[in-house]
């Protein structure tokens, strides 16, 4: 079964309740997901990157998630 949009979500959301959260795409293997998390301030981007990779890390690993552009930031 193929990954979706939602299930990355719910995903990231589970280490990151609090945050905005944008995941795009429809294809089964390529998103794009925008998070916006106040845990971020303070992190650099690669920290903050690292920090929801470790979220996705399972999927990851297996290959079920091929690729995702990652923009993170702390909110305004």
């Amino acid at each position: 079964m193929a990954i979706t949009a939602t299930d990355i979500e719910h995903l990231i959301r589970a280490g990151f309740p609090d945050a905005q959260i944008i995941v795009q795409g429809d294809d089964g293997q390529h998103f794009a997901a925008e998070v916006i998390d106040a845990s971020f301030k303070g992190m650099n981007r690669v920290q903050q990157q690292r920090a929801v990779n470790a979220t996705l890390k399972e999927k990851l690993a297996s290959g079920e998630l091929h690729a995702l552009a990652l923009t993170t930031r702390a909110p305004d």
